[in-house]
């Protein structure tokens, strides 16, 4: 399998505002908290961990292999991420694929390229590591989110299925 580079891209052409995506970094671990505390909603059991914890949960994700933590920035904020694991696989044809999960906008950010730059990576790096296929799942309240995904060319083709475990 192509091991996942870190490099980083400018994926929104055309836009007023400068959006590149890199992998994330030991620095980044406030903006993604802050990030995923967005994510999480009301849902308590869904909020992240915080400090010491959280730099050492990031440490172990950012030497993790065929994993990659994207962060979007405009500028020097960090405004979205996206969290993608390349799967080996022994069906079509050995090709390996893509889950991406825990994608979050800031919401001071929504609708300015962001979410299109950090998919626009995402397919980049499945494509490089010539996957069958990138799958995530949303939260059917999501509409929004949902929406965006078809602008993609996501497809909703299957029912998801989740069990929480304590």
């Amino acid at each position: 399998m192509t091991p996942i580079r870190d490099v980083v891209r400018d994926s929104v052409p055309g836009r007023d505002e400068h959006v590149s995506v890199r992998p994330a970094v030991l620095g980044d671990s406030q903006a993604l908290i802050e990030l995923y505390a967005q994510l999480a909603e009301d849902r308590g059991a869904a909020r992240p961990t915080r400090g010491d914890d959280a730099v050492s949960l990031l440490a172990s994700i950012l030497c993790q292999e065929n994993r990659c933590l994207l962060v979007a920035m405009m500028g020097s904020t960090v405004a979205g991420t996206a969290d993608m694991l390349i799967v080996d696989n022994l069906t079509y044809g050995g090709r390996p694929w893509v889950i991406v999960e825990n994608v979050v906008v800031d919401q001071k950010h929504r609708r300015h390229g962001v979410g299109r730059a950090l998919f626009g990576e995402v397919f980049r790096r499945a494509r490089e590591a010539h996957c069958c296929k990138v799958q995530l799942l949303s939260l059917k309240h999501r509409k929004d989110a949902h929406e965006f995904y078809r602008s993609l060319g996501f497809k909703s083709l299957v029912e998801g299925f989740r069990l929480y475990l304590d």
